[in-house]
């Protein structure tokens, strides 16, 4: 790492992001089937300010969970979690990063609002679809339970994190 800047951000970064991301999750207020927690508009601006790079302390967090540290939602941690109604979630952060990533590398403020936008329903996605999948849920009763509840919420996280991450380097 002497003498990378780069890749010595890219660590710096990635361990604030990890950091900011468990924080968020600790924010959680119970809901069925899965809570509201503050993770999204982390992730968001995870992917604001490490552009492509921001797979790598979203990836690190899932594995972190995933191996037993208590970062998940309420300090859950483990497999079962990513098994559970929440697992989709937590795998469409991964997604989202990389989506709203590429969007905050163009110079667009356009861009920037499109790919926020599109990185939150790249969650919705992946979350509704493996509710459907873990519940057994049908389509419309996992997107009236995983999806429109949470709309105004992440509505103001993403309105959010856009205005932080205009005033971040």
């Amino acid at each position: 790492m002497f003498g990378d800047l780069h890749r010595s951000r890219i660590l710096a970064y990635s361990a604030a992001c990890i950091g900011l991301i468990a924080l968020g999750s600790w924010v959680s207020i119970p809901f069925f089937p899965v809570p509201f927690t503050l993770q999204t508009l982390f992730v968001l601006l995870t992917a604001s300010l490490m552009k492509r790079w921001a797979i790598i302390p979203v990836s690190a967090y899932i594995v972190m969970g995933a191996a037993g540290l208590p970062v998940f939602h309420n300090g859950v941690a483990g497999i079962g979690v990513l098994l559970g109604p929440t697992g989709g979630y937590l795998f469409g952060f991964l997604a989202a990063a990389l989506v709203a990533g590429l969007a905050y590398e163009s110079k667009s403020r356009v861009t920037h609002v499109a790919g926020i936008v599109a990185a939150t329903l790249v969650i919705y996605v992946f979350g509704v679809s493996w509710l459907i999948v873990s519940t057994g849920l049908g389509i419309v009763p996992a997107f009236l339970a995983g999806a429109l509840p949470f709309l105004p919420g992440d509505i103001v996280k993403a309105c959010a994190a856009y205005g932080i991450a205009r005033r971040l380097p």
